[in-house]
């Protein structure tokens, strides 16, 4: 009876262990951050790789539709001027786009980006896929992205449900008209630092905009 009662508490505890905490910003907050890319609608998955053993660290999957989203899953970027729903960012201007490509490329990893035009069709059911996907437990990132991808009508083939990055970067490269591009930095591996220097600029910037637009 204790080692079923035991067995039980352990099934519950890793049940527990693989939940996501959701994250939901108000209506206003999202309607204001709001970005809307220019030209053909693309898709740009990035994919973080150990500068040491090759290995994939973490993906995340850019939507630049009818406006611009970043599903960032079990991601620990964070910026105010993002706001978030469950693991995807509104508001990614070009500023925080480089502030979150700079978060990861560092010393220890670079950036793999395959970015890739799509009908707006695409891009439209993309954008929805990341928002009804939910929170995103944490080793999932790959996983999550290319179940999405694999529900796009004639990628099936192409994409494998996977829990690693460079496996979903590599179906991802088969795709006709990939364009890829590595990103290197030798900034610190303190990303705490690089998220308190870019929540202060942003800070900053902020602040300026209301003083001139007060004048």
């Amino acid at each position: 009876m204790v080692r079923r009662a035991l067995l039980a508490l352990g099934l519950l505890l890793g049940l527990a262990a693989c939940g996501a905490e959701p994250v939901w910003a108000p209506d206003e907050a999202v309607a204001r951050a709001r970005y809307e890319p220019t030209g053909a609608p693309t898709i740009t998955l990035y994919t973080m790789i150990s500068n040491r053993s090759g290995a994939g660290g973490h993906s995340a999957l850019m939507i630049d539709g009818a406006q611009r989203l970043l599903f960032d899953p079990a991601g620990t970027w964070r910026n105010p001027a993002a706001p978030e729903r469950n693991d995807v960012f509104f508001g990614m201007s070009p500023q925080l786009l480089d502030f979150y490509i700079d978060y990861h490329a560092r010393s220890t990893y670079h950036v793999v980006a395959q970015r890739l035009e799509v009908t707006p069709e695409v891009a439209a059911q993309l954008s929805r896929a990341v928002q009804e996907y939910g929170a995103v437990p944490k080793a999932q990132c790959s996983l999550s992205i290319s179940t999405i991808l694999s529900q796009v009508p004639g990628w099936d083939d192409d994409f494998s449900r996977s829990y690693f990055p460079v496996r979903t970067m590599e179906n991802f490269a088969t795709l006709a008209g990939v364009q890829t591009r590595e990103i290197y930095d030798d900034d610190s591996d303190n990303n705490t630092e690089i998220l308190a220097r870019q929540a202060a600029t942003e800070l900053r910037q902020q602040r300026a905009a209301q003083i001139t637009g007060g004048t």
